[in-house]
């Protein structure tokens, strides 16, 4: 039984001759099925770079929008950081003119009992309260002393350590962040180890570690005047301790978020901080001999 098949003439152009190819059936079938093939892997192909290129599409869009919303929110945290510290030097400058002019608060509760909002403390009023007792309470040890503090005694007066004032008060860039901060004390280099004093007369209300202070040391001096001194790297003062000025309280350190050696010093009146530099512009600088050291 003969095969059957296609036949493929080919003619010369030129010379004219004829020439027949037979082509078998399963032969075209085959370059018929190959070519269905190759037609579906391309469209295949083509489909799945269509796909691709649309999610990248997307990919790219929602970068976009990810890295615009981050600029939003980086210049929305900003400006609530410079209206933070704009509150922060408003609240200064009224404890200022309330502690000048001697004005008093006068607290007026409400009319109705809806009016009183929360019944319960916030956290920062707990603490605030907790403060304003341990203070008090190192008040009336300072009254129960037997040595009275004179005024002039009670005002810094002297330069806590020796060294160079590096980091002044007010508006300044975060060392850790970059970003603006408000810094509310000095910053004086010293060798760690280096004996801090206190600067004036008052009674210790906080010896501990404070967070971003490290290990910190508060005095309180009367008629609404504190000195704190930050970043120590060992204390020799407790509190309810009554310490005079020029006395040892700590060691110079760099506890705390601090990037070295270093006390970051602050003057608080009436609980806010006033720029520690018009005490220090007109202090002495307590030279004792030989100068104690502390090393670690």
């Amino acid at each position: 039984m003969k095969q059957e098949y296609f036949v493929v003439v080919l003619a010369h152009s030129l010379r004219g001759r004829l020439r027949r190819i037979r082509v078998p059936h399963q032969a075209v079938y085959a370059i018929l099925a190959l070519a269905a093939f190759g037609s579906f892997s391309v469209f295949g192909f083509v489909a799945s770079y269509a796909r691709m290129a649309w999610k990248v599409a997307n990919y790219n869009a929602l970068k976009r929008e990810a890295d615009s919303l981050r600029s939003r929110y980086q210049t929305l945290q900003k400006s609530v950081n410079e209206k933070n510290d704009q509150l922060a030097s408003l609240q200064l400058y009224a404890k200022e003119v309330t502690l000048a002019y001697g004005i008093k608060q006068r607290i007026e509760g409400p009319s109705d009992i809806a009016a009183e909002g929360k019944l319960a403390p916030t956290f920062a009023e707990s603490l605030e309260d907790y403060n304003y007792l341990r203070g008090a309470n190192a008040l009336a040890l300072q009254s129960r002393s037997s040595r009275r503090l004179t005024p002039i005694d009670s005002q810094p007066s002297i330069w806590p350590i020796q060294g160079r004032l590096m980091g002044g008060f007010g508006e300044r860039s975060d060392p850790f962040s970059g970003e603006g901060a408000f810094h509310k004390g000095v910053d004086i280099s010293a060798p760690a180890g280096t004996a801090v004093r206190v600067t004036a007369d008052g009674i210790v209300v906080f010896a501990g570690f404070d967070g971003g202070y490290g290990r910190l040391v508060v005095v309180n001096h009367g008629s609404g005047i504190q000195t704190a001194y930050a970043h120590l790297s060992r204390f020799f003062a407790h509190v309810g301790d009554e310490v005079r000025r020029g006395d040892v309280i700590g060691a110079v350190g760099t506890t705390g978020r601090s990037t070295g050696p270093h006390l970051h010093y602050e003057v608080r009146i009436g609980g806010g901080p006033v720029n520690p530099y018009r005490y220090l512009a007109k202090a002495r600088v307590y030279r004792p001999a030989p100068k104690e050291y502390f090393p670690f």
